[in-house]
């Protein structure tokens, strides 16, 4: 069983900058992993993917303003975002798969990943 963790929430002004971080217990063979979020009284949506060959996919509401990255040497998967904007409040949630369904740039559905974390709560204020 893999365990992630995320960090990095916090409150932060319209405008601003965050960096989030998921630490996995058990980094090999994941193949593909990714960033969700979900809005308070909202429905969860992607954010950003990346595979095991570091390809990346970004929802059209980020692109330019994301980047997703893998750090290998901590095990961990990285998100940075700037220019945030109030309706980007949610929960940020790591998720994770062994899976191929990604190796040729895909993204996948939220119910392919079989990992996720608990979530990191971001809210940026006007």
């Amino acid at each position: 069983q893999v365990e992630l963790v995320e960090s990095g929430g916090g409150s932060l002004q319209a405008g601003g900058s965050m960096r989030l971080s998921c630490r996995a217990s058990y980094y090999s063979y994941l193949n593909c992993m990714a960033w969700f979020r979900q809005v308070p009284g909202g429905e969860g949506e992607g954010v950003a993917f990346i595979n095991n060959n570091n390809n990346t996919q970004y929802e059209s509401f980020v692109k330019g303003r994301a980047i997703i990255s893998r750090d290998d040497a901590n095990n961990a998967l990285l998100l940075e975002m700037n220019n945030l904007q109030t309706q980007e409040t949610a929960v940020y949630y790591c998720a994770a798969d062994h899976g191929t369904f990604c190796s040729d740039g895909g993204t996948g559905m939220a119910f392919e990943y079989r990992y996720w974390g608990q979530g990191t709560t971001v809210t940026v204020s006007s």
